[in-house]
């Protein structure tokens, strides 16, 4: 098979969930809010035709590039190839180590993520998360109101309590859907995701922590005694302090990480 010739146009592909960014404004608020140094460690998801590329790797900052689509690998080698803190990995950002990637420096991770593996590439990192000091994504607005929503909300379920507990989470600005070539149907905002030292509410098994969250939000709509009747009973959750006839939605943060302890310590 003939080699793709990196000088040719390349078309974005739904299967990949390309949609490249182009405008210059939003790309240096991008590269601005990341605000790398020299010495630092970036890793950026997704380069794609390397718009934030360029701007990351004026910085100094050594960085790697995870890109999926093969026959973008030759032309990011041609325009960034030649600088020695460079790094192209050939691969599904779903399989990467980012333990194995770091060594000695925690990662600050970067992207323009494609919308279809957002949230299971989101819980991939955080199982990452000591190796890494922030993130800063640029996401489907939906998906960065979850990340930051308030209990109470509709927007507040699994994915919001999981990164609020291992993550400060800052929403920075809003993306609209001409800034990308194609223009998504959605809207998009970018987001800083600051790993936290140490949990405001700190569960003393994660691991149960995070059965409790996603049962508890696979229906919704239930209350807590029908949601998590394969996990508690209703004198546990009483013992918790948690109202049995409420749903998952009016639960905090701190509920769950209360409830999850209080069912540890049977």
């Amino acid at each position: 098979m003939a080699k793709r010739d990196p000088l040719l146009p390349h078309q974005p592909r739904k299967r990949f969930g390309q949609n490249f960014l182009h405008d210059g404004n939003i790309i240096d608020k991008i590269v601005r809010s990341v605000s790398a140094k020299v010495g630092e460690h970036i890793v950026e998801i997704g380069p794609g035709k390397g718009a934030i590329t360029e701007g990351l790797i004026k910085t100094g900052a050594k960085l790697d590039v995870i890109e999926l689509d093969r026959d973008l690998i030759p032309w990011l080698k041609l325009q960034f190839g030649l600088q020695p803190q460079f790094n192209i990995i050939s691969a599904d950002a779903l399989t990467v180590d980012f333990g194995e990637l770091a060594e000695d420096k925690p990662l600050r991770i970067v992207g323009n993520l494609p919308y279809n593996i957002s949230t299971p590439l989101i819980f991939h990192l955080l199982s990452f998360r000591e190796h890494v000091e922030d993130m800063h994504f640029m996401l489907q607005k939906e998906v960065v109101d979850r990340m930051a929503a308030v209990p109470g909300t509709k927007a507040w379920g699994r994915l919001g309590i999981m990164v609020q507990y291992y993550c400060e989470v800052q929403p920075l600005f809003p993306v609209p859907p001409g800034c990308f070539n194609p223009p998504p149907k959605v809207n998009s905002a970018v987001v800083r995701l600051k790993v936290r030292d140490k949990p405001q509410h700190e569960a003393k098994n994660a691991a149960t922590l995070e059965r409790v969250v996603a049962i508890a939000f696979q229906q919704r709509r239930k209350t807590l005694r029908n949601a998590l009747m394969s996990l508690a009973s209703e004198q546990q959750l009483a013992s918790a302090e948690i109202d049995s006839k409420l749903r998952p939605e009016n639960l905090s943060l701190e509920d769950f990480v209360r409830l999850a302890n209080k069912l540890d310590e049977i």
